[in-house]
């Protein structure tokens, strides 16, 4: 288990098929369901995950039709499953613990809360772009009872846009000889992009504090 973790989170997805050949369509799903289902989990690669997948399903590994509907399904029950993890536990989650140290990190839910107080109800769509947040922002959204149907149907859309547009990505660029020569190089760009809002509003945060 140690040895497949490991290389789920280097995204080698040669040795994936090499070892596990069809079920590297459940481990897909799993790995999906599991980065926006779980909130101790945020760490999981999301985007460039996804983008592989669909540059994997161009040199004809994968299926890109059952790919497409199975990592949509996965990237939506994940976040039902956070919801009502959020509306039912709440913020008592926040008090457990793993070896003295919280499993869920007081500032990431800071971090959401303020992308909720600034994007309001399409951070739903926005989060799915956004690793940490993507993982955090359905659970917020359950711990503040946000109405369920508007919470699902902004689900649904963030899924199909998020799912639709890295996989596709990946799939039509997949074609690109660099791009396929170079998959590390590409996975950490996008982990970049990613990542690059955070970066933003953590020196928007600083500046604020060093001007105040």
């Amino acid at each position: 288990m140690v040895e497949l973790f490991k290389h789920i989170l280097h995204l080698d997805f040669e040795w994936l098929f090499q070892n596990y050949n069809d079920a590297v369509y459940i481990i897909l799903f799993l790995v999906i369901f599991i980065e926006t289902g779980l909130v101790i989990m945020p760490f999981l690669p999301g985007d460039s995950l996804l983008f592989t997948a669909g540059l994997f399903a161009r040199l004809g590994y994968l299926n890109l039709s059952y790919l497409l509907i199975l990592l949509f399904i996965a990237a939506v029950l994940g976040d039902q499953t956070n919801y009502w993890v959020g509306r039912k536990i709440g913020l008592r989650a926040l008090q457990i613990k793993f070896r003295g140290k919280n499993l869920v990190k007081p500032e990431y839910l800071a971090k959401t809360h303020l992308f909720y107080e600034k994007h309001g109800p399409k951070t739903i769509i926005m989060a799915r772009f956004v690793p940490i947040v993507r993982t955090f922002a359905p659970f917020v959204a359950g711990v503040a009872e946000m109405d369920y149907r508007k919470f699902f149907s902004f689900d649904i859309l963030g899924g199909i846009l998020w799912i639709g547009s890295l996989t596709l990505a990946g799939y039509f660029l997949g074609e690109i000889p660099w791009i396929r020569k170079n998959i590390e190089l590409v996975a950490l760009g996008i982990i970049f992009i990613s990542v690059l809002p955070i970066i933003i509003e953590f020196i928007k945060a600083k500046r604020n504090n060093t001007q105040a």
